[in-house]
């Protein structure tokens, strides 16, 4: 292997997925990478099925397949400020609180390197960021996934930055998600309160385990049931990646939509997981007030929730 950075990473297909194509499965597997690039490797044959180079990015992809991808050095990302409309909910000298679409990456890396929240922040506050996280995520205290939509505070100096991070750290600032479940939640409210880590089984994925895991807890609540499926609000305690898809997963109520941890069938017609982050909540880091911000729900989310109401 070349170089320091590059690395391979495994997966085993499961029930969920069979069937599904490769590119497909690779593609959800790795969000922080562009389809362009996932293609990239098909071509240059650094993706194997069961010990055998797949070139086939329209491979099915069987319960039981062994893929391994190689994935290369990143090369020295270059990151461009881009003219990308932003929906800014508040705005002052120390921060913002920016409302993300669904479909949008929050911070560049390899393979996607333009198109990203931090793009559209260079471009709307010049050196106005923080530079705690480094030059690939200026300003960036906290990340939402790609496919999930809502709000996210963004750190304009170094002070502000780490006074949220130490709020986030004190499991004080108030995250609220709305999001729709597989199956009928019984209970009117509950709370996962399970470690996650990576998959064992599947690198690209997090689970509930005892291995290299960190403590998580979500708090759920019923807003709506419509027997296959339920609505409801999730408070995040702690921020671990994918942590309510995870936790919603392992007590058997995956996120509608979410193809990584649910199932591929069955999607009312939800492009993307059902999973908003409606309402933020943090203390300013100067005046010491406290502040709260409410995302209304995206065009897309009403669509599939009054299709289930319907």
């Amino acid at each position: 292997m070349s170089g320091n950075n590059s690395r391979t990473v495994k997966l085993t297909i499961d029930e969920e997925m069979n069937g599904t194509r490769l590119d497909l499965v690779l593609s959800v597997a790795l969000e922080d990478y562009s389809r362009n690039f996932i293609q990239k490797l098909f071509e240059k044959g650094s993706i194997t099925v069961n010990g055998r180079v797949c070139s086939q990015k329209k491979y099915k992809a069987a319960s039981g397949d062994a893929v391994e991808i190689y994935i290369p050095e990143p090369e020295t990302l270059e990151i461009t400020a881009e003219a990308i409309p932003l929906t800014i909910v508040y705005e002052d000298n120390d921060l913002l609180v920016v409302d993300k679409p669904a479909g949008m990456v929050v911070h560049p890396a390899p393979g996607n390197s333009s198109g990203t929240l931090v793009n559209a922040l260079m471009y709307h506050c010049g050196d106005n960021l923080s530079s705690i996280n480094g030059i690939i995520r200026p300003g960036i205290v906290h990340r939402i996934d790609k496919d999930t939509s809502g709000l996210l505070m963004v750190a304009k100096n170094d002070r502000a930055h780490s006074s949220l991070s130490s709020q986030l750290a004190e499991h004080s600032i108030t995250r609220r998600y709305r999001a729709i479940v597989y199956n009928n939640i019984r209970e009117d409210e509950g709370t996962v309160d399970k470690p996650i880590g990576r998959d064992p089984g599947n690198r690209l994925r997090n689970a509930v385990t005892d291995i290299g895991s960190k403590h998580a807890v979500t708090h759920y609540k019923v807003l709506e049931r419509f027997g296959q499926f339920t609505y409801i609000e999730a408070v995040l305690e702690t921020g671990r990646t994918h942590q309510i898809r995870v936790h919603m997963s392992y007590i058997r109520h995956p996120l509608l939509g979410d193809e990584l941890y649910g199932p591929v069938k069955n999607r009312q017609g939800a492009k993307r997981q059902m999973l908003h982050a409606g309402i933020l909540g943090f203390v300013h880091p100067s005046t010491g007030e406290y502040m709260e911000f409410q995302s209304p729900l995206p065009e897309d989310f009403e669509k599939v929730l009054n299709k289930l109401r319907g």
